[in-house]
């Protein structure tokens, strides 16, 4: 497989729950180490949702704890990239939207979806600060989407008008700051929010994620 950028792709697989999983990435950001030196790239050079993320592989997990609720659900993933939240979900019998902004991001994930066999999941080309989409969802998925604080407003607007009045948003990352405080604010603003830890590690060694299930409280 190629990518419209001139960078190698490696290949990750996942084990769990009887199921195998591989994505093809265009680097593993797993330590902080790995993650400052993507950053410290060009953008263009090595666009962020070409990359695999540890939130990313943290979700996959969350998902393979809940696949007895995924069968029938309907489900959008924020940000999708490499696709591995998404592609699980679809193994259990969701069907699935991912939505990316950038096209290379989107065009991998697609391919990914078709490697693994994943044929309820429809891309979407997708901005978050231009949104139309208007369908109602029963999981909203987003694997490290909340660090930047000038764009959380905009995520807030689709978690409030994408999600059903009992649907939930599961969210992922190394525990940023950023995320944190979005996280108190929608508990003011009368969201339930729970928090599960993973442990991800290898011979690259350990990299906390943190997990977040946020629940409207509904009269």
């Amino acid at each position: 497989m190629t990518l419209p950028v001139e960078r190698p792709l490696h290949e990750y697989h996942l084990r769990l729950d009887g199921h195998e999983w591989t994505i093809a990435h265009s680097g593993a950001v797993l330590s902080e180490e790995d993650e400052q030196r993507l950053l410290g790239e060009e953008r263009s050079r090595a666009p962020y949702g070409l990359a695999l993320w540890p939130a990313a592989i943290a979700l996959a997990h969350e998902l393979v704890s809940r696949a007895p609720d995924l069968a029938g659900r309907r489900v959008l993933e924020l940000g999708a990239g490499t696709g591995l939240p998404g592609i699980v979900a679809s193994t259990y019998g969701a069907r699935v939207v991912q939505s990316d902004r950038l096209e290379p991001a989107l065009a991998l994930g697609r391919a990914n979806a078709e490697r693994n066999g994943a044929r309820s999941i429809e891309h979407r080309l997708a901005d978050w600060t231009e949104w139309t989409d208007s369908e109602r969802y029963d999981l909203v998925l987003g694997a490290d989407v909340t660090y930047a604080p000038r764009l959380q407003p905009f995520l807030r607007t689709i978690f409030d008008s994408n999600l059903t009045s009992t649907g939930r948003l599961l969210l992922t990352d190394p525990f940023r700051s950023a995320t944190v405080r979005m996280l108190e604010a929608m508990e003011l603003d009368g969201w339930r929010v729970s928090v599960t830890k993973w442990v991800l590690g290898g011979e690259w060694g350990e990299r906390l994620v943190g997990g977040y299930e946020c629940r409207r409280n509904v009269p």
